[in-house]
C-alpha cells in the first residue's frame, strides 16, 4: 500500500507498487505477478512498455483518444494492444473492496491530518473487513 497526495495520479506509482509486492510461497517470495488488470487511467505506452519488459501481461483497455490517434495514423499506427475482456471482469473484485473500505467514514472523508494515522486506519479497516471475516 502506498499513500500519495490527493492530486497525484495513480499511474506513476504503479511500478513502485509492483516493486513492493512479495507473496510468500514457502521458498523465496514471489515478486512478479503474471497479469496486471487495470483501468484506462493506466493506459499509457510507457506503462505498457515497462510491464512488457518485466514479462507481465497487461489487461488494460485503451483510452478513446489513443484509439483515435492510432487509427488516424493508418497502417503506421500499428496493432492495438492485446486486451482480454474475460480477465478484465476480475477487476470488479478490487473495486468492490475499495467500496467496502469507503463505508468507513474516516477513510472515505480522510479526517486524519497525518498520513501515518490515515494509513493506520486503512490497515485496520482491511484487517477487519478482509482478514477477520
Amino acid at each position: 500500500m502506498r499513500l500519495t497526495p490527493g492530486q497525484a495520479g495513480d499511474n506513476p506509482e504503479l511500478l513502485a507498487v509492483l516493486g513492493d509486492i512479495g507473496v510468500p510461497t514457502g521458498h523465496r517470495p514471489r515478486c512478479r505477478p503474471d497479469t496486471v488488470i487495470a483501468d484506462k487511467a493506466y493506459s499509457h505506452p510507457s506503462t505498457r512498455q515497462a510491464l512488457r519488459r518485466k514479462g507481465i501481461r497487461a489487461v488494460i483497455p485503451q483510452r478513446s483518444d489513443q484509439i483515435a490517434h492510432r487509427l488516424a495514423r493508418g497502417s503506421r499506427g500499428g496493432r492495438p494492444p492485446a486486451f482480454d475482456p474475460v480477465a478484465y471482469r476480475g477487476r470488479n473484485v478490487v473495486e468492490r473492496a475499495f467500496g467496502r473500505m469507503k463505508q468507513w467514514r474516516a477513510i472515505a472523508t480522510r479526517y486524519d491530518k497525518h498520513a501515518r494515522n490515515y494509513r493506520a486506519g486503512i490497515v485496520l479497516a482491511a484487517i477487519v473487513l478482509f482478514w477477520l471475516r
